[in-house]
């Protein structure tokens, strides 16, 4: 079956629902989700979205402090064309409904009624949000505006294998190499489906579920990036992995997060005998950034043997911690700790891809008609490192920017191409589904243990040998059996493992989220890392 729109946009978070609102006036558009919906890392965003907002911040400020936490790798082009458009951005959720939190009329500040909160790295209070729910708000706002639109449609359950380039084409000699869409599986109809159209937009979301502990959804599986990649687009900084610092550490809590915003509300880090040990690794405390809080954390965990350390809000009113963070309190109730009375106990677990497909300030990829917009791309707003609340503002930003580059390209635009149907004519159903979960397995695990938050040149060594045992067994398997939904995600995650382990080895040394025991110190250029497909890395200086 083959659908044809304008625009195919893979992927249904804030940076892929953003496009379709904006395009949607002018242009057909399909967005297409694995899950349902709301299925993405968007809505489990808890802390706010970052932007100068009040007279007594300013956009120089916001600039300096991603600079500074970007520890050298950010592109100062990139941060500040982010950041002028955050009130801009703000507006128009606001706009569209989204209710963030607004504080008491004797707290106003610059006549600006809305709460702001502030996080790890920022020198002003500029996090406005939801409760502590901000994603969620968000992600329920969009998919109504969204649904209410006729000019979109909404496929869910449906997973993007690859993106069509020319080489997909029944004929080639009219078209410059470029993307015309992608092949998708429909889960509910059990088949492969063609998406051709005009402009394709990649809006997949990160990575982070290639590590065995994750804050992230089960969908984060690297798909955006390694579609890219096989396409022939360039990848840049995959070596550069946040680890939230603070998950929930308990059995039936395998993925929640405490947000950053309540060390920002002055909670307090505690290890062995209640010490407060963030004053021993950085002057700024619990407020340093998040890459030298989760290395403390994990040095502190490895120094005593403790199994976890524990966030401490105890010392705040009730009333304050369960009006500003009641989200994560009826959880933790639930789970039987009072965050009121009692410490939470945390661990770091991967949280977010600082970097990705390689794309300019229009979120355009090496490969026409093909753009990249939020974590799956590399905008040169992170370096080395994520600001807390800077990646829902970068959704909101390359979405609409990516849009606006499509709006004004239409016209030159060829017709949607006539791609060659899939081919399943040499496959058969697997009779060893066992092969991709114990594959999916092996893979998480030996990426945690060899490529996490410290690493070293044999712990890389051992990674780049499995990763490259697992690729030639997933790739035969791939060749042979009809496609599923896990079959395909466990593709993508070794595309994706072997990604972050070679730019890793490129990297010799300790920069931002990347900390190797072999090269502690920082290099005297800070140089970008960036994977050409079928060639080999290159390093780069930032511009």
């Amino acid at each position: 079956m083959r659908r044809t729109y304008d625009v195919v946009i893979v992927g249904s978070g804030a940076a892929g629902l953003t496009a379709a609102l904006k395009l949607s006036p002018h242009l057909r558009v399909a967005v297409l989700s694995k899950g349902e919906m709301s299925g993405g890392s968007t809505r489990w965003a808890q802390g706010g979205i970052a932007a100068v907002l009040k007279a007594s911040d300013s956009i120089q400020s916001h600039i300096d402090d991603t600079l500074v936490a970007g520890a050298g790798l950010c592109s100062e082009d990139a941060v500040r064309f982010v950041v002028e458009r955050g009130q801009r951005a703000i507006e128009s959720l606001i706009n569209l409904g989204v209710e963030f939190d607004r504080s008491a009329p004797e707290h106003h500040e610059d006549g600006y009624d809305y709460h702001l909160t502030r996080e790890g790295g920022h020198s002003h209070r500029r996090i406005i949000h939801a409760a502590d729910a901000t994603g969620k708000a968000v992600q329920k706002t969009l998919n109504q505006r969204v649904l209410d639109e006729p000019n979109i449609d909404v496929y869910e359950q449906h997973v993007a294998i690859d993106v069509i380039t020319n080489r997909h084409l029944k004929n080639k000699a009219s078209y410059t190499d470029q993307a015309h869409g992608v092949y998708v599986l429909n889960m509910k109809a059990g088949r492969v489906e063609t998406f051709s159209a005009r402009s394709t937009i990649i809006a997949t979301g990160g990575a982070s579920r290639v590590y065995l502990y994750s804050s992230n959804p089960d969908a984060s599986t690297g798909d955006g990036i390694a579609m890219a990649w096989r396409s022939g687009c360039r990848v840049t900084n995959m070596e550069f992995n946040q680890f939230h610092p603070t998950c929930l550490f308990h059995p039936d809590a395998k993925t929640f997060l405490i947000t950053e915003a309540m060390r920002g509300e002055g909670a307090f880090l505690r290890g062995v005998d209640d010490e407060r040990f963030m004053l021993r690794y950085d002057e700024r405390a619990e407020l340093a950034p998040r890459d030298i809080v989760a290395r403390a954390i994990d040095s502190e965990m490895k120094r005593t043997g403790m199994d976890n350390v524990w966030l401490d809000i105890t010392h705040k009113d009730a009333d304050f911690v369960i009006s500003h963070f009641p989200n994560i309190y009826r959880h933790c109730l639930g789970l039987g700790i009072d965050i009121t009375r009692e410490k939470i106990p945390v661990v770091p677990a991967a949280h977010y891809t600082c970097g990705g497909i390689h794309v300019d300030q229009m979120a355009r990829s090496d490969l026409d008609h093909l753009y990249a917009i939020g974590e799956c791309a590399h905008t040169g707003l992170h370096g080395a490192n994520r600001m807390a609340s800077n990646s829902l503002l970068e959704c909101l930003v390359t979405g609409n920017a990516a849009a606006e580059d499509i709006l004004d390209r239409q016209d030159n635009s060829p017709p949607p191409a006539i791609a060659r149907n899939w081919d399943e004519s040499k496959v058969t159903d697997s009779d060893e589904e066992v092969v991709v979960s114990h594959n999916w397995k092996e893979l998480r695990r030996f990426m945690w243990d060899y490529v996490g938050i410290v690493r070293t040149d044999k712990r890389l060594a051992r990674a780049k040998r499995r990763v490259d045992l697992l690729a030639g067994e997933i790739q035969e398997y791939y060749g042979n059996f009809r496609v599923t939904a896990d079959l395909l995600e466990l593709r993508n995650l070794v595309t994706v493992a072997d990604l972050i382990v070679r730019s890793a080895q490129q990297r010799r040394e300790s920069r931002g989220l990347h900390f190797t025991a072999d090269y502690p110190d920082l290099a005297p250029d800070a140089l970008e890392t960036t994977l050409i497909p079928f060639g080999r890395a290159i390093a780069g200086r930032v511009e």
